[in-house]
C-alpha cells in the first residue's frame, strides 16, 4: 500500500472493496476478488496463473471473512481441502459481481516484488475500468480467458458474462 501523507488520508481501497462486497451480497450477486500474487500473498498457488487469481467472497463460499484495512482474511475449501487465504489489500486488482461482472478495477501494487520473468497485468472481467482515484492512467486490462480463473470453489466454474458488455457504475 502507498504511504499516504496526512492531506491524502487513509486508502480507499478497503473502503471500497467492504461497500462492493456489501453491494454484491444485498443483490444477492457473487463477489469475486481478483488479486495478484507474490510471496507476500497466501493462497493455494495450483490455482494462481500468470501471477493472479479469483477469489469467490461470498459467505456461502468462505468462513471466518474479514475484510479489514491491510489485509483480507478468510478459509476457504479447495478442492475440497480448507485453506487459510490472507490477501494484502494493495494486491487486489478487481473486486465484482461473478453474474454481471459489474465492480471496480485498482492498479497492481506498485511495490510488488519483481518475478524473475516479467508477468502480464493481472487480467479483470472485460468491461471493468480502473475507476479509482489510485488509478494512474484508465486503460482497460484484457479480460480474463476462462482457463485463467480459479476460485475459492473450483468444482464450479464461474459463468462468463451475460451476453452484452457489462458497465460500471461509479461511486462518489
Amino acid at each position: 500500500m502507498n504511504e499516504a501523507s496526512t492531506d491524502q488520508g487513509s486508502s480507499t481501497r478497503p473502503y471500497l472493496i467492504r461497500a462492493l462486497h456489501d453491494w454484491c451480497t444485498d443483490n444477492g450477486f457473487t463477489p469475486y476478488l481478483a488479486v495478484f500474487v507474490d510471496r507476500s500473498v497466501q493462497v493455494p498457488l495450483e490455482y494462481v496463473k500468470n501471477n493472479e487469481i479469483v477469489l469467490n467472497i461470498g459467505f456461502e463460499a468462505t468462513s471466518g471473512l474479514k475484510l479489514g484495512n491491510e489485509f483480507i482474511e478468510f478459509k476457504a475449501r479447495f478442492g475440497g481441502r480448507a485453506r487459510e487465504i490472507v490477501v494484502p489489500v494493495d494486491h487486489v486488482v478487481a473486486i465484482y459481481a461473478r453474474e454481471n461482472g459489474q465492480g471496480m478495477a485498482f492498479p497492481a501494487p506498485a511495490a510488488a516484488e519483481a518475478p524473475q520473468e516479467p508477468a502480464p497485468a493481472p487480467a479483470v472481467p472485460q468491461g471493468l475500468r480502473l475507476a479509482s482515484a489510485e488509478s494512474e492512467n484508465g486503460a482497460q486490462p484484457p479480460a480474463p480467458a476462462a482457463e485463467d480463473v480459479a476460485s475459492s470453489t473450483p468444482e464450479t466454474p464461474p459463468e462468463p458474462p451475460a451476453p452484452g458488455r457489462p458497465s460500471l457504475k461509479r461511486i462518489k
